[in-house]
């Protein structure tokens, strides 16, 4: 029988699971759509970035709201959205505009996901237990973003959104079935109350603490380079490694890579504070380094290499790697912030979403000015990675600043 923890993590996990399978399907389908549409790079970086519009607008509500309304209401809500938005895809494609408007509400839905699910876990999952559940959380998002990358290009691109957008609208069915919050009061119950119960603070409060903007910092330092694989690793491998269809496939590894390491990541973290009696903040900042100058340095050999495999091998390892941070600075936020997780989770990846808006059309722009050339874009990538390492490992914090 699971603990109402552990019930509480796989429910979540499996939402993410949908959610992160639902936005490699656009990267994968939008090579036959561009080919069917006609539609020129720019274009197409439009249509990929459109979904970091709607996904950043959303994501201070999702906090606030699962703080003001409950994290079962607004997770409902949230999932609802981005799968009907996958779900008619198919119906928009004949229409640019139309495709960028339903991937902006796929983002207003899925922005209101993960602030709720860190609000959820902040309340519901011990202090000891949280590496682990952030590490479960992100390892599901990478599993999902497998499956769909293994099965999509054996599909015709409209199936590939009738299927996720389906296994959304079951999930909130078993989701309403099974989840129970817990509220004794006008707010929902913590397992591990804070020191400080400090429920009236100012929306100045969240952007004048240097331990939250450490992790803000490292959070968009982490976005930078897995928006650039994400968007664009189905295009780079086509493009300019010469990939076949049938090899599409590999962009599963590196979300394989990515799923193992997290899960790994969360219990080692989780040894180092309960066995070895490591510090909570120490924990934070090691797997914060790991998770960020690891993928900046494979990034680097990723982009050296014209071989289809060793390109696979080194981008495996940087997205593999940057599973850890799901053990650093993403867990940071309910120890700082108790009472606020999802609001500063919010802030955070509204931040961190800027590099989704504009890898799409700042990467075509370099790749075309460049004549065809992706290095500059990596570079990029891997110097933003040591600049985020640098600033989480000298402002972070594992004490309540909220």
């Amino acid at each position: 029988m699971l603990s109402r923890a552990s019930h509480t993590i796989a429910l979540c996990s499996i939402a993410n699971f949908i959610n992160s399978a639902d936005r490699v399907i656009m990267p994968i389908a939008i090579v036959p759509m561009a080919d069917e549409y006609k539609w020129d790079l720019h274009g197409q970086g439009w249509v990929l970035s459109s979904f970091a519009v709607g996904y950043m607008s959303s994501q201070v509500i999702g906090g606030s709201g699962a703080k003001k309304y409950g994290g079962k209401m607004m997770l409902t809500i949230a999932v609802m959205l981005w799968s009907l938005s996958t779900f008619l895809v198919p119906f928009f494609a004949h229409s640019i505009y139309a495709l960028i408007l339903s991937r902006v509400l796929l983002g207003l839905g899925e922005g209101l996901g993960l602030p709720t699910i860190f609000h959820i876990f902040s309340h519901a999952i011990p202090c000891e237990e949280r590496s682990r559940a952030f590490g479960y959380l992100v390892a599901f998002g990478s599993i999902g973003q497998t499956f769909a990358s293994v099965l999509c290009p054996h599909l015709d691109w409209e199936w590939m959104f009738y299927l996720f957008g389906f296994m959304g609208f079951v999930w909130v069915f078993l989701w309403i079935l099974m989840y129970k919050e817990i509220r004794t009061s006008s707010e929902e119950d913590f397992v591990d109350p804070p020191k400080v119960n400090n429920n009236n603070v100012s929306w100045r409060e969240f952007l004048c603490h240097w331990p939250l903007w450490s992790i803000y910092i490292a959070h968009f330092s982490m976005n930078w380079s897995n928006y650039i694989i994400m968007q664009w690793l189905p295009t780079y491998m086509t493009r300019t490694l010469g990939a076949e269809k049938s090899h599409i496939m590999f962009t599963a590894v590196p979300y394989i890579m990515n799923s193992l390491v997290g899960m790994g990541a969360g219990h080692f973290a989780d040894s180092l504070i309960t066995r070895d009696k490591w510090t909570l903040l120490s924990v934070r900042r090691l797997m914060t380094s790991i998770g960020l100058l690891g993928p900046g340095l494979f990034i680097l050999f990723f982009s050296a290499v014209n071989n289809l495999s060793l390109a696979v091998f080194f981008v495996s390892l940087s997205l593999g790697l940057s599973a850890c941070n799901s053990s650093g600075h993403l867990s940071n936020h309910a120890e700082v912030a108790p009472n606020h997780a999802g609001i500063t989770f919010a802030i955070s990846n509204t931040l961190a979403t800027i590099p989704g808006i504009t890898c799409g059309p700042l990467t075509a722009e370099l790749v075309l000015q460049s004549h065809g050339r992706w290095f500059p874009v990596f570079i990029i990538a891997a110097a933003v990675n040591f600049v985020g390492a640098i600033i989480y490992l000298s402002q972070s914090a594992a004490s309540q600043v909220l």
